[in-house]
């Protein structure tokens, strides 16, 4: 057998590689986080359907994990991007999750997600040489019962 490395992507040796970590970690969890995966995405839209903005995010295990959080340039600073989090924080609490996580450039929103009570727990400096990417969390209180 003959082995080689590739660039070439294709979509099935791309879920071939998420399977496999899947089912890695699956060995790992305890038995009662082993099947939350659900993608949570929010929109802001027009009577139309035309897209403003939005939130694209993950329930995984006992967390929700924000992969990207944008509202278009003219909305920025009416209360959208607050609107969003608070929603999704309130997806989050009914899913039993303990804490939000997401990431951020220095130029993106930092700021933001401070006021929204997220905390700095990492970062790495010289991104882009100028920049600096935090990691920022969000730990959640639920109640059972």
């Amino acid at each position: 057998m003959s082995l080689h490395i590739t660039r070439e992507i294709t979509k099935t040796d791309k879920q071939y590689l998420e399977d496999e970590l899947y089912k890695f970690n699956l060995k790992h969890f305890p038995k009662d986080l082993r099947d939350r995966y659900e993608e949570i995405c929010l929109f802001i839209k027009d009577d139309s359907g035309k897209i403003y903005g939005g939130i694209m995010s993950a329930v995984c295990w006992n967390w929700l994990e924000i992969y990207i959080l944008i509202v278009d340039e003219d909305l920025r600073n009416s209360g959208y991007g607050t609107k969003l989090l608070l929603e999704l924080e309130e997806i989050a609490l009914s899913k039993k999750c303990d804490f939000i996580k997401v990431d951020t450039l220095s130029f993106q929103a930092l700021d933001f997600y401070k006021k929204n009570g997220y905390e700095v727990f990492g970062s790495i400096n010289n991104v882009g040489r100028d920049f600096e990417h935090y990691y920022l969390k969000k730990d959640l209180t639920y109640f059972s019962g």
